[in-house]
């Protein structure tokens, strides 16, 4: 079965994501897992890919938990270390299959307004085919309904789909459409596996 069109993922795959490690650098890794413990970063940044607005979805929680109102502002104030850096390889693979002519889309659960940081950061994110993004879809990974609305716009059928992402959840609701997956644990693997679909060669992929 020929593959019509390659999907990837952002963080993780061609933006390296990492709250925990900026957290590190500033407050130290015990009181990171204090807040993280005691604190929903993840579940307030869920909805602000569901579309919420991001400067007001992170001031919230920060009121709603004085103990650790200075360092939940910094989920704003340093998102842009949050999200860096760029994975150099993968990047290359986008623009290598896009060379070759193969549509290439993005399906990413992002916020409107932190999507619009990246693009102006990381240009790369304008040149995709299609991009999908959670947060002006009103719905998440792994949420069934994104990937089905993904089907719907792009016309392609499921079994000629190729989706990356780093995350085994995402994976297992792609898998569940038919999609054929592949979870990104570096940009090797990756770059092997287009290599193995034919759909580069060996120095393309490079």
């Amino acid at each position: 079965m020929t593959i019509d069109a390659v999907i990837f993922d952002i963080g993780n795959v061609l933006i390296e994501w990492q709250p925990e490690r900026v957290y590190d650098k500033y407050i130290g890794e015990e009181r990171r897992k204090e807040m993280f413990a005691n604190v929903d970063l993840h579940g307030m940044n869920d909805s602000v890919d569901r579309g919420a607005n991001w400067e007001e979805a992170v001031k919230s929680l920060a009121e709603a938990n004085p103990a650790f109102r200075d360092e939940i502002l910094m989920w704003h104030t340093h998102w842009l270390e949050m999200a860096s850096p760029t994975i150099e390889h993968s990047v290359r693979l986008l623009r290598a299959l896009r060379a070759k002519g193969i549509p290439v889309f993005a399906l990413t659960n992002f916020g409107i307004q932190t999507f619009e940081i990246g693009e102006k950061e990381y240009p790369f994110l304008k040149e995709f085919d299609r991009r999908y993004v959670s947060g002006h879809m009103g719905v998440i990974k792994p949420d069934a309904d994104i990937y089905r609305m993904v089907e719907e716009d792009c016309g392609v059928a499921p079994e000629k789909l190729i989706f990356v992402d780093d995350r085994a959840d995402n994976i297992a609701a792609a898998d569940a459409r038919g999609w054929k997956t592949h979870q990104f644990t570096g940009p090797q693997g990756w770059a092997d596996r287009l290599v193995a679909e034919g759909l580069l060669t060996e120095e393309e992929a490079a």
